[in-house]
């Protein structure tokens, strides 16, 4: 099905989803945002689909919400609206997992879309900012909350009252990066890892999904017993008797996501 815009394509068990607004630099309009979700959704409940790579230009991943779009806006208009709010949460609430690919601006909803992703892989060139300060407003989609998690209260406040930029080096040290690659391999690289991970049980992936972000909704106390309900819960599985059997047996295990 073509998108307006969003380009997609199926590489093995991997969807590869890039955004497709070159003329704004991808910024996020209602329009993108309601094709993404829909695309989103539509893969999580593809069982040929194992893992989703969301990607941008090499120019840009995100460079904002769609200022235009929203300039003339009141608050009535966004509150009853929920701006952005039930798209985030339908990408929020995708079991399978996500990873970000980002080259040049991922800035303010731009970075919170990623941020929703499960991890980001950065190109040399990628450059991240909640910068919402700037036009007198504040993160909506998560930056606030997700950025302070990610790399830290001084490090997110610095970034949000500045309206800095933080560029790739920096990002892989503060743990907003997993990993950076040079720009021309960043997609190459990144369709590797979602490979590795299309590889694996995919119940046993969701179960680390859930499991790894519930540790940013609870107390430790809470998220160690989820973890270790959820560790019981695998041996109920037949992957984990057939990953456990490979490996004594020393053979690559033949998972059936059961």
């Amino acid at each position: 099905m073509a998108h307006e815009t969003l380009i997609t394509q199926t590489e093995g068990a991997t969807l590869l989803i890039r955004l497709n607004r070159p003329e704004a630099l991808n910024a996020l309009n209602a329009t993108l945002m309601r094709e993404l979700v829909e695309v989103l959704q539509a893969a999580d409940a593809d069982s040929a689909v194992r893992v989703i790579v969301l990607t941008g230009s090499e120019k840009a991943f995100a460079a904002g919400a769609d200022i235009k779009e929203m300039a003339a806006k009141g608050f009535a208009d966004v509150f009853f609206d929920n701006l952005f709010g039930a798209e985030a949460q339908a990408i929020a609430a995708i079991r399978k997992p996500i990873i970000a690919a980002v080259s040049g601006y991922c800035l303010g909803g731009g970075c919170e879309l990623a941020m929703l992703a499960d991890f980001i892989l950065a190109s040399e060139t990628a450059k991240f900012g909640q910068p919402e300060i700037n036009l007198g407003i504040v993160a909506g989609m998560g930056g606030t909350q997700r950025l302070s998690r990610r790399v830290g209260k001084s490090k997110s406040m610095d970034m949000h009252l500045t309206g800095r930029f933080m560029d790739a080096a920096e990002a892989e040290r503060a743990g907003l990066v997993s990993r950076v690659f040079p720009a021309e391999a960043l997609i190459a690289e990144t369709l590797k890892i979602a490979e590795t991970i299309a590889a694996k049980s995919m119940v046993t992936a969701m179960i680390v999904k859930e499991s790894v972000a519930r540790a940013e909704e609870t107390s430790l106390a809470e998220g160690l017993l989820f973890e270790r309900r959820m560790f019981h819960a695998a041996f109920a599985t037949a992957d984990q008797k057939e990953g456990m059997n490979a490996f004594m047996e020393k053979r690559r295990p033949k998972f059936q996501d059961r």
